[in-house]
């Protein structure tokens, strides 16, 4: 027997909406889209991933138990503004934004007190964008971040949590949104500023395809980068992912250092140092 049966919107129906909404088909009795591209509604209608699409938010989010927000980060907070009228009394809305600030503060602040905002971010993604290259199993063994919010109710941040593993997550963690900001400024977007500057430092003078093996590739599979997206997951993390940054500065440093010198100690230990660590990753 389902565990709900009830009723579910997605606001912004791309790569991750589209996976939300596969991956909780058997959890809900309808599931509708928002989206202003009409082409990703019907694509997804067509596809059976929702029920309805509509561009025209209020009619399916006065029906909805739970709204799962799928959007930038800098349009979540507006888009709760402008429709903090239209949400169903006692409904659940969460999002999957992958930087929180004070945000989950001021969306609060916006809502009526019987709406209860959860936030979460699931640790999952690809390099192409658009719910069409969606799949439900992109979700399968990763990780899923809760930040709750004083005001939450506990029977709400179960639920999030059990829909999460429903979705394949394999661990579930709660964490305040500054610590999720701080770790994740490490974990994923210092990752993604090492790739990017890896394959922007190749200054070209060979053939480069030619020469790389899997080491580079694994590198850099993150460069291919949403410019759009990324822009705004870093410049609304900036102080916690320079302090990040100048950290990995120094470690390179401590590589260069033993390089210039022929210190060859040196560079065993940073050798055994992240192959220790690197073991205790799961």
């Amino acid at each position: 027997m389902k565990e709900i049966k009830k009723t579910l919107s997605i606001v912004g129906l791309g790569l991750i909406g589209g996976c939300y909404a596969k991956a909780l088909r058997d959890e809900f009795d309808v599931i509708y889209g928002i989206d202003l591209d009409e082409k990703a509604l019907s694509y997804s209608e067509s596809h059976k991933i929702i029920d309805k699409g509509f561009v025209d938010p209020k009619i399916p989010l006065s029906k909805s138990d739970l709204t799962v927000i799928c959007l930038y980060p800098n349009l979540v907070e507006k888009f709760i503004e402008k429709n903090k009228d239209n949400f169903k009394s006692n409904s659940v809305i969460t999002d999957a934004v992958g930087v929180k600030g004070d945000m989950i503060d001021r969306v609060v602040e916006k809502l009526p007190s019987n709406i209860d905002f959860v936030g979460a971010h699931p640790m999952a993604g690809r390099e192409v964008q658009g719910v069409w290259n969606s799949d439900k199993k992109i979700f399968s063994g990763a990780n899923f971040i809760i930040t709750p919010h004083p005001s939450n109710h506990l029977k709400n941040l179960d639920l999030i949590e059990r829909l999460a593993y429903k979705m394949g997550f394999k661990m579930v963690t709660r964490i305040t949104p500054e610590k999720h900001d701080e770790i994740i400024s490490f974990t994923s977007q210092l990752s993604h500023a090492i790739a990017v500057a890896l394959v922007n430092s190749d200054e070209k003078n060979f053939d480069t395809n030619v020469f790389i093996g899997d080491s580079f590739r694994d590198l850099t599979r993150i460069a291919m980068i949403n410019e759009d997206l990324w822009d705004n997951l870093f410049m609304g993390n900036r102080k916690n992912l320079i302090k990040k940054i100048e950290k990995f500065e120094e470690s390179l440093d401590i590589i260069k250092d033993a390089l210039k010198k022929e210190d060859s100690e040196s560079l065993k230990e940073e050798f055994k140092k992240s192959t220790l660590r690197r073991k205790e990753i799961s």
